[in-house]
């Protein structure tokens, strides 16, 4: 049977708008009359008027020949022909509502423009009017891969004769002859339905409820019975069979009936304790934990001051050099007293006895250490002077060994005296410990202060890191000096 034929085996009626060039017209003829179909010179009451979307003779046709009373006769572009033959079928005009093209929307979500252009070819050669802007028309499709049209579904979902559709609709809608908006289902609110009954609480609920009370807060001027979680825990207990019948109520309920009912419940619980006397904090009581694992004690290591202050350093040798560096070839003699000298039994037998290695961190010790003086209290115990470790009463200049300067005087330096056991004082000829030596070394090479690079040196401990550090310094130092001199000649 023939695309354009209808039940009856008439041919169905075409009339071509008269502006349309006439190559095209001639080609639409041909295809229509090969099918079975039939062109008008009029339009017909009942058939299809071809037109060119978008000109002013297809506004005109509209304007003149849409009619309630011929539903039946529609406006289609002219490219409706080829549509059909492709399809081989006469598309439907579904998208129609008494003799008006439903108006749609595409939405930008949609942003192929082939996948536009062939959706809205489709819209038109079944009725519908693709033109529409989104405020006046009835269904916006759209990308529903996208999060846009969750939130058109939700904007519109209130406002009737608006359907928000996927753009695979439109297709659906052709292949099944018909048009078919997307249903909405029901969604329960939530909540009891009008008439229906709730579940009633029993004896045997409140029984189990005081059991459960019971058990996790025995004693009520703990707190907590009318908490959520006690309840929340109770509910949670559905998991094991011997809870079954907690699925009867939700926590809520099982919470308000206790909250309302405190006063009965509270007489059955404590019939319940006084039978099993459960004793405070035993396990399995709400709001009792498990204690913390104690964290063992840590051991903080002291150093020895007898290795913090070398007796080089005690005994400041460095201070007889000038502030130039310049020892002028001489050695600062110094004169100990024989009780100054101490044995070397003597001095690590009173370093172990009065510098112990370790000692055990007490408590709470390490969040006192490093208090601050406020206002007019006392400073804290590690501001205070440390009394003498050795218990001796001397002054500490006393313990200083006498330093004698002679660099002033190169040539009045005395002869070194013997000592001889037995005299009062023993005089002791102490040449540069060889760390000073060095320090005085790269003082003099480098042309700085014995004070500048010795306090580099304590800082870092490595001599050979001292020497390079200076090194540079006077390099620097040099070239700076030598662009001066360059500005200076220029001018």
């Amino acid at each position: 049977m023939p695309i354009f034929q209808d039940e009856n085996s008439l041919a169905v009626k075409f009339f071509i708008q008269k502006d349309i060039p006439q190559e095209i017209q001639a080609e639409l003829c041909e295809t229509i009359t090969s099918l079975g179909g039939r062109v008008e010179s009029k339009v017909p009451r009942q058939g299809y008027i071809l037109v060119q979307p978008g000109t002013a003779e297809e506004e005109r046709l509209r304007l003149c020949w849409t009619s309630p009373d011929r539903p039946e006769r529609h406006f289609v572009p002219y490219t409706y022909v080829e549509a059909c033959k492709i399809a081989g079928m006469l598309l439907k005009q579904i998208f129609v509502e008494n003799g008006i093209p439903i108006k749609m929307h595409i939405h930008p979500s949609i942003a192929n423009v082939n996948a536009r252009a062939a959706l809205s070819q489709r819209i038109m050669h079944s009725g519908g009017d693709p033109t529409a802007s989104p405020q006046s028309a009835r269904v916006l499709l759209a990308d529903p891969n996208t999060e846009v049209f969750q939130h058109l579904v939700k904007s519109y979902q209130g406002v009737p004769d608006k359907y928000i559709e996927s753009y695979l609709w439109v297709k659906k809608c052709v292949e099944k002859g018909a048009l078919v908006y997307t249903p909405l289902v029901y969604k329960n609110p939530g909540g009891r339905r009008p008439g229906e009954e709730r579940t009633q609480f029993t004896e045997e609920d409140e029984e189990r409820l005081c059991q459960w009370i019971a058990t996790k807060i025995p004693y009520k001027e703990t707190g907590g019975r009318t908490g959520n979680r006690l309840y929340q825990q109770l509910c949670e207990m559905t998991v094991d069979p011997e809870y079954a019948w907690v699925t009867r109520h939700t926590w809520q309920s099982w919470r308000e009936r206790y909250k309302k009912n405190s006063v009965r419940l509270d007489k059955m619980i404590a019939t319940i304790v006084d039978q099993k006397k459960p004793a405070h904090g035993e396990k399995g009581q709400y709001g009792y934990v498990r204690k913390a694992e104690e964290k063992p004690k840590r051991v903080r290591k002291k150093r020895d001051k007898a290795t913090e202050e070398p007796f080089h350093s005690e005994e400041q040798i460095i201070a007889g050099i000038n502030i130039n560096g310049n020892m002028n070839g001489a050695l600062p003699i110094v004169i100990l007293t024989p009780d100054q000298i101490p044995s070397r039994s003597q001095a690590s037998t009173s370093a172990i006895s009065a510098h112990p290695d370790e000692e055990e961190m007490e408590d709470g010790e390490e969040s006192e250490e490093w208090q601050v003086r406020i206002g007019d209290q006392p400073p804290p115990p590690w501001g205070k002077r440390k009394a003498s470790e050795d218990g001796d009463s001397e002054p500490h200049a006393a313990k200083k060994a006498r330093l004698i300067d002679l660099s002033s005087h190169p040539d009045s330096y005395p002869p070194p005296i013997p000592f001889v056991p037995g005299n009062e004082q023993a005089v002791v000829q102490v040449s540069l410990h060889c760390i000073d030596q060095a320090i005085c070394d790269i003082a003099n090479e480098y042309r700085f202060t014995v004070q500048e690079v010795k306090e580099f040196y304590d800082k870092c401990g490595e001599m050979e890191r001292t020497r390079t550090r200076f090194h540079k310094m006077r390099e620097l130092l040099s070239s700076i000096e030598g662009g001066v001199g360059d500005n200076t000649n220029g001018l």
